[in-house]
């Protein structure tokens, strides 16, 4: 008799569960988000950040642009951005965002960077001058800015939201113990007062957090409690996938049912609007946080 191997409960836990897969990127809409990303020589976190939902969302149109090159300063193990130094930066990149965004028609965008701390105004010109060409070029449209952490350069912070914008959302990525294991170049409470500032500066705020990398419920309803504290209105919630072996693993799937719990936990707790489940991600039905009242 063959002795099959035995799987321990661990094993069980990090197998990727039937409710993560995902179909793969194909159809007309998605050729021609395609073509149009590889002609304006434009980057997306879409393809840097191995999401999930690309095909969802490239299918329907749209996609996240990634601004100020692929390269970045921050090595998060959670990540799949390229880190490093990265090269200049394209003072032309804002006109062509914006010429791609028109093209695509796009009633809402999405638009983030990665981290540029080598920059004394981390990127913030070319965020203010990205979001200002795609206004001129697309009234109509709405645009959400998913922005980087500062290190408390509030100057920078306040002229990358002046641009018009309608949505600013700032990751918190994840609770407070684990932030030196996930995010080791930031601060948790250092995110907190940005969003609490952008916040006060009259905007709409969102945030996003991973599950799934080792913490405790307690720890997910503190840093809602942070969060509404700070003033967010928006929080997404979606399951960690490690990007490559190199990263940091998984530490559970969280059951579906669990970010229904958590969905309807968030919104006792005084946020307006949560976006939770498995595959969601800072972008995904993005459009549906436009309206949420400020």
């Amino acid at each position: 008799m063959i002795e099959l191997p035995v799987v321990t409960e661990q094993e069980k836990k990090k197998r990727k569960p039937d409710w993560l897969r995902v179909k793969l990127p194909v159809g007309k809409e998605y050729a021609k988000v395609r073509r149009l990303v590889d002609e304006h020589k434009l980057h997306t976190i879409c393809e840097s950040g191995n999401c999930p939902n690309m095909g969802e969302c490239w299918g329907a149109g749209t996609a996240t642009f990634m601004i100020l090159g692929n390269v970045c300063t921050r090595s998060c193990t959670f990540c799949a951005v390229a880190t490093g130094r990265p090269p200049e930066y394209d003072e032309e990149e804002p006109q062509r965002v914006a010429e791609a965004i028109k093209l695509m028609g796009v009633k809402h965008a999405v638009i983030t960077s990665v981290n540029r701390d080598e920059l004394k105004d981390r990127g913030a010109e070319i965020w203010y001058q990205t979001i200002v060409k795609t206004k001129e070029l697309s009234p109509e449209t709405t645009i959400e800015t998913l922005i980087p952490d500062v290190k408390a350069n509030w100057d920078a912070l306040y002229r990358m939201i002046d641009g018009g914008q309608e949505v600013v959302s700032h990751n918190m990525e994840t609770v407070e113990r684990l932030y030196r294991r996930v995010r080791p170049q930031a601060k948790y409470v250092r995110s907190l007062e940005q969003i609490k500032l952008t916040k006060e500066a009259g905007k709409r705020t969102k945030s996003g957090i991973m599950l799934g990398v080792g913490e405790t419920r307690d720890e997910v309803h503190k840093a809602m409690d942070d969060l509404v504290g700070h003033g967010l209105d928006i929080l997404t919630l979606g399951q960690y996938l490690q990007p490559t072996k190199m990263h940091l693993e998984v530490a559970e799937f969280i059951h579906p049912d669990q970010f229904d719990e958590y969905r309807e936990e968030g919104l006792r707790r005084g946020l307006k609007y949560v976006e939770s489940g498995p595959l969601v991600r800072s972008s995904y039905h993005a459009e549906r946080h436009v309206n949420v009242p400020i």
